[in-house]
């Protein structure tokens, strides 16, 4: 399987993880929910490792600079993406403590869920206008 295939795969993974995290979290109030939430947020994360190695290695591929300013642009989201990753970890851990959903929580689940979108966009865009090496 080429490299893209795999990339592919995975991102195609991902995001029906992220997505069953985001649809359990609005879901939590159920106690199955709230396992299921918690796995597919670990299942998510590993995903999600697996995909950014596979999105570097297929960036070893193509010229990404050629692309333009996409490419510091993608390179300053997919970053920051990462490190928002956190916050909703660490608001998750309040709402475990507590037992009530934090505004704060589904906050930062929305901030993060929204920068992996435009790292994800903007990542593709970058593959698409750089030319293979």
């Amino acid at each position: 399987m080429d490299i893209l295939t795999k990339f592919v795969l995975a991102f195609s993974l991902t995001l029906v993880a992220l997505l069953g995290v985001l649809w359990t979290g609005w879901n939590w109030r159920k106690q199955r929910r709230r396992a299921l939430h918690l796995g597919l947020v670990g299942v998510t994360v590993a995903l999600l490792v697996l995909t950014i190695v596979l999105a570097v290695e297929l960036g070893h591929s193509y010229d990404l600079e050629a692309a333009g300013r996409i490419y510091p642009i993608h390179m300053a989201l997919a970053r920051t993406a990462t490190a928002a990753l956190l916050l909703p970890v660490i608001t998750g851990i309040a709402v475990l403590r507590t037992g009530r959903v934090h505004r704060s929580h589904r906050i930062a689940a929305l901030i993060a869920f929204t920068l992996i979108t435009l790292a994800a966009t903007t990542g593709f865009w970058m593959v698409y206008l750089a030319p293979p090496i």
